[in-house]
């Protein structure tokens, strides 16, 4: 069994030169995520330099956009990448997409699971020619002339990912997607006992096997080579696990383990803006539920111990430090992996 790490890059400045540096260390892929910077673009800048590495987003806010819109931006990327381009989709809440987006909120999981199958639609009059006649609830596609068909490409569509916290969006990804990408706010425990369970009865439901769909987590990280430099990266991680934790959407991963009045308190804090305090509410207990937790040093047989043999693909968004320190834990973390695949 191997485990594939990622690491992200970030705005287009630093697309190129992180690429290259995650090439160097012996990263598997390079991945955005929607935050402050657009998720697309930055990707276009990394592909040459990363190649022959993976590219991924997660995620790009599907509600957001149309398909039609997702499915030539992917399609481009798709062809620039020379295939590796990894597509990774997410719902958001509904604050932000009406607020933020100013766009339509509806059922999150019914939505996505049509979404998904409204660019497969697309994709495939590119790719097959087939007519594109897809109506749905939520979107309707009937329209391809040939001067918007971009034309089939050698490796075809990329994948497609679904990220999901809840059993629903989990059922669609297991149902439609490629893969489930499991969001960092969810706990080993939760994994274990939800997710996990959810997503295989689903695949089995849709006559689908775990071979060949990929499931990608990556937990929270807090690492580093002294006690300052572990203080700066638990504050950072305890802050991230309060903003996700006030949302409350996630509220079912914080009432499996008896922790349902945080989600209320870091609600209400949210409320008032007060970012800060948030944080302190995630004392240790919480913030080891959700991360791995140990000086670089040991973090390969952490990482290893905590992925153990459940997920394909993970990312790990801490500063390693330099390429080649880098590219020292990931041999280790891959040696540790190898190493409980054979039992010892």
């Amino acid at each position: 069994m191997s485990v594939k790490v990622d690491t992200f890059v970030g705005g287009l400045d630093q697309a190129a030169a992180t690429a290259a540096a995650a090439k160097q260390a012996g990263y598997d892929g390079v991945w955005t995520g929607e935050l402050s910077h657009d998720p697309f673009l930055p990707l276009a800048v990394a592909a040459p330099a990363a190649k022959p590495l993976d590219l991924g987003t997660s995620i790009v806010v599907a509600f957001a956009r149309s398909p039609m819109t997702v499915a030539g931006t992917a399609w481009d990327l798709q062809a620039w990448s020379g295939g590796r381009f990894h597509l990774g989709l997410g719902s958001q809440v509904r604050a932000h997409i009406e607020r933020r987006f100013s766009m339509p909120w509806s059922h999150p999981a019914p939505r996505m699971r049509e979404f998904v199958l409204a660019l497969r639609a697309i994709w495939a009059s590119w790719q097959d020619g087939t007519p594109l006649h897809f109506e749905g609830d939520y979107y309707s596609h009937t329209l391809m002339t040939p001067a918007f068909n971009p034309g089939p490409l050698p490796g075809g569509p990329p994948k497609v990912l679904v990220a999901a916290v809840g059993t629903a969006m989990t059922r669609v990804a297991a149902e439609v997607a490629d893969g489930l990408l499991v969001h960092s706010f969810t706990t080993r425990r939760y994994l274990n006992e939800v997710t996990l369970p959810v997503l295989h009865d689903a695949l089995d439901k849709a006559g689908r096997t775990r071979a060949g769909f990929e499931v990608k987590y990556p937990p929270f990280v807090v690492t580093g080579s002294t006690e300052e430099e572990m203080g700066q990266a638990a504050r950072a991680a305890r802050e991230r696990i309060a903003f996700y934790g006030s949302t409350p959407a996630y509220r079912p991963v914080l009432e499996l383990h008896g922790w349902g009045q945080l989600q209320t308190e870091l609600h209400e804090l949210a409320g008032k803006g007060e970012w800060r305090a948030m944080g302190d509410l995630v004392d240790d207990e919480v913030l080891r539920a959700f991360s791995v937790v140990a000086p670089k040093e040991e973090l390969p047989a952490a990482l290893a111990d905590w992925l153990g043999d459940a997920v394909d693909r993970t990312s790990i968004g801490a500063d390693l430090g330099s390429p080649e320190e880098a590219g020292e834990v990931l041999r280790a973390f891959r040696a540790q992996v190898t190493a409980r695949a054979h039992g010892r």
